[in-house]
């Protein structure tokens, strides 16, 4: 089975049984709700025991539950750009607003990147009278470009010069 099959094995059965992701990731527990999505939609593995919680939820089988705990092909089939128009926002969001938040990274911490590995994300509803708002927030550990063979007390890593 592929893991783009068992994602949507996964979403039938939220569907079939109006379930919702807090219901869900409620039911498997042990990390956050967009956690346990991203892993359920394919893009992140789940831990043995949330695994094993998981394929009890949905009546996978043994393979699919192992296939549940395996690092996957993340982004698989993914298209730039995106045609779903709430990726596309976000897709867009990045073009605008990019170079922006690179320029701040970079004067703030130094020649690096903001990761995406140890990374947290939260996305919630932020009530507003002129109608609500989604409001996102990314935290990633900044990780500095190493500056190969630096010699003599040279900087070795591309951190903010004081």
């Amino acid at each position: 089975m592929k893991r783009s099959e068992l994602t949507e094995k996964i979403l039938d059965y939220k569907r079939d049984n109006d379930l919702s992701w807090k219901e869900i990731a409620d039911g498997i527990g042990g990390y956050t709700q967009l956690f346990i999505m991203t892993a359920l939609l394919g893009n992140m593995k789940l831990p043995k025991p949330q695994a094993a919680k998981a394929a009890k939820l949905f009546g996978l089988s043994k393979s699919e539950e192992k296939l549940l705990n395996e690092v996957p092909m993340r982004c698989e089939g993914a298209q730039t750009p995106p045609t779903d128009p709430t990726l596309y926002r976000f897709y867009e969001a990045m073009l605008v607003f990019g170079p922006t938040m690179k320029e701040f990274i970079h004067e703030e911490f130094g020649d690096g990147i903001m990761s995406a590995i140890d990374f947290d994300l939260e996305v919630e509803r932020q009530p507003d009278p002129k109608g609500d708002r989604v409001r996102v927030v990314m935290s990633g550990k900044f990780l500095p470009y190493k500056y190969h063979g630096a010699q003599e007390g040279q900087m070795a890593y591309g951190l903010k010069e004081e």
